[in-house]
């Protein structure tokens, strides 16, 4: 399906509004979303019945033409094969005209990108973790969700209310002036609304169409480097030289007693037991509810805090410089999982990214081995050791004694200045040549140890309509034989100092 692109000069943005939906309202959106889960889980069987059929017939000697045809998961073969069923199967019979169209074709459409994405995962051509075959959808695990794109979708004059297909006019827990006034001056175009149930509470996104003006930011030309840690959730060096340390507002830590005894109150009361299935009692239903809206506290705070902290990060500075971190790795660390965890690294380093599109400024992203910490601000020698329990770097070759985190973030704003030179073995300059201690600057293996990417059909088989590419090999994430590169401008591979990301606006 073709992947639909703004206009010059306009962006794709989400607006999110909390809802205030009464009993009906909230029964007919929990019945969309499981026809949403329901029509996902017949096109998995549907589309996997046709793989466990040929594997049973090859076990008889047949082969070729004898086999049978593969079913095809393309989104509109989906719809074709679902609208021929819907009448007919007893599973859909009854109900499946309740709801809008847009509930099955929500489900269609998530179960058509979960082969996709395993049929290139299998074939090698789609980065990241290896995507397994999909499965079906768990009634009381599945987060509830529905999108419409399609039928009335509009928000009332009154700014208080939304209006979906099915669902009629929905009242909202705050406000929708921000897009309605957008809307009226015409500057925005509704594509499509998402109805999600998060955190205890129904939200609808518009995703929008917005025409968006660059913003200025308030220092031009300045350049900052950042520092993530669990002690300050951000250190900021700038070019001026000032140097701020941002508090981590630990909000898991904060409400962690709070939670301890909740818990142990959910745990004295008769909870559900699927194998016997036995309900809850009451009892326990409150205090899990009292337990939850404390983590969806916790949740809200943090994701505020976040958004806060980037959006005067990238209002203020031209240039942004991070660090390619490896939170997944970093959570297996069992005594700082939680306390990482908690700080939010990977979502702080996304909305630096984004929001940097607002000002057409860049963020430029250090390699994941490069030695921030390790390597001296001042004379750019590198230490071969640094324990995380030493929180002082002191340089054994000049009288350099700082905090560990703000030579850190010294060495990440060098990187922002030297983008545009050649090296000239300053710290954190792009040619400058570091030792290896202890082999920590090597990269990881391209692929995991017995997993060899095929180019068959996604079940194993090898069709020969099947088109046979070549192995795409990745590093980091990323291709081996390209650094992650702007739409815009392209950076050599062999410059290992980092990796330039994000530099352009929407077609801007």
């Amino acid at each position: 399906m073709r992947k639909f692109r703004p206009r010059p000069g306009w962006v794709v943005q989400a607006y999110r509004f909390a809802l205030d939906p009464n009993a009906g309202q909230e029964a007919a959106l929990r019945s969309h979303c499981g026809a949403a889960r329901t029509a996902y889980n017949w096109a998995v069987g549907w589309v996997t019945a046709s793989w466990r059929q040929r594997g049973a017939e090859q076990t008889y000697g047949l082969g070729g033409e004898e086999l049978t045809e593969w079913r095809p998961w393309s989104l509109p073969e989906l719809r074709r094969a679902f609208n021929a069923a819907k009448r007919t199967d007893p599973r859909f019979a009854d109900w499946w005209r309740e709801n809008s169209k847009e509930a099955y074709s929500t489900g269609l459409a998530g179960a058509a990108a979960a082969f996709d994405n395993y049929a290139k995962s299998k074939q090698g051509r789609r980065r990241g973790g290896r995507v397994g075959r999909p499965r079906y959808k768990a009634k009381h695990k599945t987060a509830l969700s529905c999108r419409f794109t399609t039928g009335t979708i509009r928000l009332e004059p009154d700014r208080r209310h939304v209006t979906l297909p099915r669902l009629g006019t929905l009242r909202t827990h705050e406000p929708t002036g921000k897009l309605h006034r957008r809307l009226e001056a015409g500057n925005a175009r509704i594509l499509s609304a998402t109805v999600r149930h998060e955190r205890g509470r129904w939200l609808v996104s518009f995703q929008v169409e917005v025409q968006r003006d660059l913003r200025r930011v308030t220092r031009p030309g300045s350049a900052v480097g950042i520092d993530l840690g669990i002690k300050h959730l951000a250190v900021l060096a700038d070019s001026r030289g000032e140097v701020r340390h941002v508090p981590n507002p630990k909000h898991y830590e904060t409400a962690l007693k709070k939670l301890r005894r909740l818990s142990r109150r959910v745990s004295r009361r008769r909870g559900p037991d699927r194998r016997t299935g036995r309900s809850p009692s009451n009892r326990w239903v409150k205090a899990n509810a009292e337990r939850n809206r404390v983590q969806h506290r916790v949740a809200n705070l943090r994701e505020n805090a976040l958004h806060q902290l980037t959006t005067a990060v990238r209002a203020e500075y031209a240039v942004v410089v991070v660090e390619d971190l490896n939170v997944a790795g970093m959570l297996r660390n069992r005594r700082l999982s939680r306390k990482i965890a908690d700080a939010g690294f990977g979502r702080l380093r996304r909305q630096l990214t984004y929001k940097g599109h607002r000002h057409a400024c860049p963020t430029v992203v250090a390699d994941r081995w490069f030695p921030s910490s390790k390597t001296c601000s001042g004379c750019g020698a590198v230490k071969a050791k640094l324990p995380l329990h030493v929180r002082v770097f002191d340089c054994e070759h000049c009288p350099l004694v700082l905090d560990r985190d703000e030579n850190a973030a010294r060495n990440l704003l060098a990187l922002a200045a030297s983008t545009a030179v050649t090296g000239t073995g300053a710290a954190g300059d792009l040619g400058a040549k570091a030792p290896k201690p202890r082999g920590a600057d090597r990269k990881t293996r391209t692929t995991r140890p017995g997993h060899q990417a095929g180019t068959g059909r996604a079940d194993g088989a090898k069709p020969p309509h099947q088109l046979r590419g070549k192995e795409t090999r990745t590093v980091n994430g990323h291709p081996a034989c390209a650094a992650v590169v702007s739409p815009l401008r392209t950076f050599p591979a062999e410059r290992p100092g980092m990796l330039i990301s994000d530099y352009e606006i929407s077609n801007g």
